[in-house]
């Protein structure tokens, strides 16, 4: 008897759990028995990893392989166990040293012929090899780039299973792993063309600035798809941290890009509104998958004619706006996926979308049932509230009209956030938006001439208690960006009519 371990990743959501692979060759009738709850994709590698043992001029061991994957109760899916499998099987057959296949762990699906194929995922596995203690880790050819982002680790890059065996023997030292790419900065729509909306642009530097929810209301034709298609652009720079955090997110789904895998700038996801709840928040069968709340992860999440989604559907984003993540729950397991994004709703004012409001032809009882597809718990949790008016004919037809480019709003937002992050630098908090209410009320209190709008709002019944707390944030963001060390009462007015789908006075 022979026996040989190598080492492999099973990933439950972006987190990843180290398999240990074991091959067992026993006198028997000759075949290969796969163990420890495999998929049926990992089912299939035994037909795999013969083919590209016979394929590569090596030998396919004439006897029962029994091939176990512990911890047996930990669901295994995908293909990316095969290079695992097949070292393992030549280590016990001695072909390559078992004590240099155990040294490893080794993830990657073969072909037929014994190529190597990418897969999806790599960069969190090997993220989280790194977190169990892993040091090599053997990768596809065509994955090293990703691989290489993670700090830490000696990465192999292999195209043929022929040439994982010259590394094991100690004849190669694998394919040459490039340099980690910074990510293309192509620059996105700037803000300089949105015309005749100071108050929408307002609304869109200071969610910048904080971190705060946006709902865009307004006829069809005045703005609110371009004011949203702007906000990643005001944001800062991803940290390195978050930069792995939404690279790990997108290369679980294949697509990062090869040469530059690192990304560097806020995403921007904008789902249709028949957009399933799965594709929403994630989901699939037994491989779970993240959904558009998670390829938004640290960016922006637009939906655009948001009463059309399906209520059930826009509701599920309750979780994840609270928490900043999603949990899948299936019979194989749970899986987190994380989802802190900003959200920016946009909605017409009734269902047949008028142009104009004066002439709308819809019942008043039609409009309150569209717009009332929103549900209050989802509104109350959206800081800023903004009435979208059309776009003035003065704006449009003066050649000269042209507002602050996003390179100057930017560096607005950098600085505000600067000033934040110094302010909450001993708590758990980055951004405005992420305060505790009970904080702001307590230990943060402003002064009660300074709350005197609040008060006012509160006992007109205009606020909720959630409302209350969130127009304190914005009012600290709205500091921010004035440069102020604490809101004035100006920024208090300021926030409400942010949060009542107001206009500027």
């Amino acid at each position: 008897m022979a026996l040989a371990r190598g080492w492999s990743v099973a990933l439950l959501g972006v987190d990843g759990h180290v398999v240990e692979v074991e091959a067992d060759l026993a006198s028997g009738l000759p075949g290969l028995s796969l163990v420890g709850l495999p998929d049926a994709a990992l089912n299939e590698a035994r037909d795999r990893v013969r083919a590209a043992v016979h394929n590569s001029n090596l030998t396919w061991p004439n006897q029962r392989i029994t091939v176990g994957l512990s911890p047996a109760s930990l669901p295994k899916a995908g293909s990316a166990f095969d290079l695992a499998i097949a070292a393992a099987v030549l280590g016990a057959h001695g072909q390559v040293p078992a004590e240099r296949v155990a040294e490893r762990v080794l993830l990657g699906e073969l072909g037929l012929d014994g190529r190597v194929r990418a897969t999806r995922g790599v960069l969190p596995a090997v993220l989280a090899a790194v977190r169990a203690g892993w040091e090599r880790v053997v990768v596809p050819a065509a994955n090293t780039a990703e691989a290489a982002l993670v700090p830490g680790v000696q990465i192999c890059g292999v195209a043929r299973l022929s040439e994982l065996v010259a590394v094991l023997r100690g004849e190669s030292a694998g394919s040459v792993v490039p340099e980690p790419g910074a990510g293309r900065e192509e620059p996105g729509p700037d803000l300089a063309d949105v015309l005749g909306q100071d108050f929408g642009r307002l609304a869109l530097e200071v969610a910048a600035a904080g971190g705060h929810h946006v709902f865009l209301h307004g006829p069809p034709g005045a703005g609110k798809t371009m004011l949203a298609s702007r906000l990643p652009g005001l944001l800062p720079a991803l940290t390195d941290d978050e930069a792995l955090e939404v690279s790990a997110v997108r290369s679980l789904v294949g697509l990062l890009e090869p040469g530059s895998p690192l990304v560097r700038r806020a995403p921007f996801r904008a789902p249709h509104h028949s957009a399933t709840l799965p594709a929403l928040v994630g989901g699939g069968g037994r491989i779970l998958r993240p959904g558009a709340v998670s390829l938004a992860h640290r960016g922006v999440l637009f939906l655009d004619e948001a009463p059309e989604f399906r209520s059930g559907v826009i509701d599920a984003l309750r979780q994840p706006l609270e928490n900043g993540f999603v949990d899948i729950a299936r019979a194989s397991g749970t899986a987190r996926f994380p989802a802190r994004f900003q959200l920016v709703l946009a909605a017409n004012p009734c269902p047949a979308a008028c142009a104009d409001e004066l002439s709308c032809a819809c019942p008043s009882l039609a409009r309150r049932r569209y717009l009332g597809r929103l549900s209050g718990a989802l509104l109350d949790r959206v800081d800023l509230r903004v009435k979208v008016l059309p776009v003035p004919r003065s704006a449009l037809l003066d050649a000269a009209a042209s507002g602050e480019p996003t390179e100057a709003v930017r560096r607005r937002v950098v600085a505000a956030r600067a000033a934040a992050a110094d302010r909450w630098a001993r708590t758990t908090w980055h951004r405005n938006a992420d305060v505790p209410g009970a904080a702001l009320r307590n230990r943060f209190r402003l002064p009660r001439q300074v709350l005197t709008p609040i008060v006012t709002a509160l006992d007109r019944g205009q606020l909720s208690a959630r409302g209350h707390d969130r127009v304190l944030r914005v009012s600290w963001t709205l500091a921010d960006l004035a440069g102020r060390s604490v809101p004035a009462a100006d920024d208090v007015r300021v926030a409400l009519q942010l949060r009542a789908l107001g206009q500027a006075a």
